[in-house]
């Protein structure tokens, strides 16, 4: 890893970085869906958010997400009354999820070692402000950033650049830490260092630029930071 140990300010992703998304494959069963649903929901938000990003558009992240599932849903629940109601109950499980265990020490860790910390979310902040005061971790980061207020989503490098204005940090002093490698990716190409958390294992892809830091899960960051 280049420069100093530790960066002067980690911007977090939230969803699936922070937030513990599997309780959302019972909420699809729930309706009626198969479990995997759930990370096609996901995956398809995020594929048509970029689509619309080049497009110019920054739709928010919410009624995307919204409209994506009436489409992912409509093969299990025809009727559309019920349909409605299952797109709520799936949003609503969504807009309670919890952190994964290791976030809340991991993140107490970095600030007690001096590390701003912010979010940077393709979601809305209010999604961010739920999660992290259910785990306690309101005083901990500083500013809930959303890409809604930037000009256009992660990976775009100007949501990266937004994030960079409102904390007053130069590029090479922060670092984005994500689960996702496209995020990782386009974070290193605005000019930020990066942390990768492969909580899964999977391989890193190779045509990504790669993470200056990879750790198996969020509560290994401060020692690899420590380490250098």
């Amino acid at each position: 890893m280049t420069g100093t140990a530790h960066p002067t300010l980690i911007v977090l992703d939230v969803n699936e970085t922070l937030s513990d998304m599997s309780p959302l494959a019972s909420a699809f069963e729930d309706v009626g869906a198969p479990r995997a649903a759930a990370p096609l929901w996901f995956a398809t938000t995020l594929r048509d958010g970029f689509a619309l990003g080049m497009a110019g558009q920054n739709p928010p992240f919410l009624e995307l997400a919204k409209d994506v599932l009436r489409t992912v849903l409509a093969p299990y629940v025809a009727d559309e009354q019920q349909r409605d109601a299952a797109v709520q109950s799936v949003l609503d499980a969504f807009a309670e999820l919890d952190t994964h265990p290791d976030v809340p020490d991991a993140l107490r860790d970095l600030r007690e070692a001096g590390i701003r910390l912010v979010t940077l979310s393709n979601g809305s902040a209010r999604v961010a402000e739920t999660l992290l005061g259910r785990a306690g971790l309101s005083e901990v980061v500083e500013q809930l950033l959303s890409v809604e207020d930037a000009p256009a989503w992660k990976p775009d490098p100007r949501a990266y650049e937004y994030a960079l204005q409102r904390t007053g940090v130069a590029a090479e002093r922060a670092m984005l830490v994500a689960t996702h490698p496209w995020d990782v990716d386009g974070a290193a190409r605005a000019g930020l260092r990066t942390a990768w958390v492969n909580r899964s294992g999977i391989g890193y892809p190779a045509s990504f630029r790669p993470a200056d830091v990879t750790v198996p899960s969020l509560a290994d960051l401060p020692m690899a930071l420590t380490a250098g």
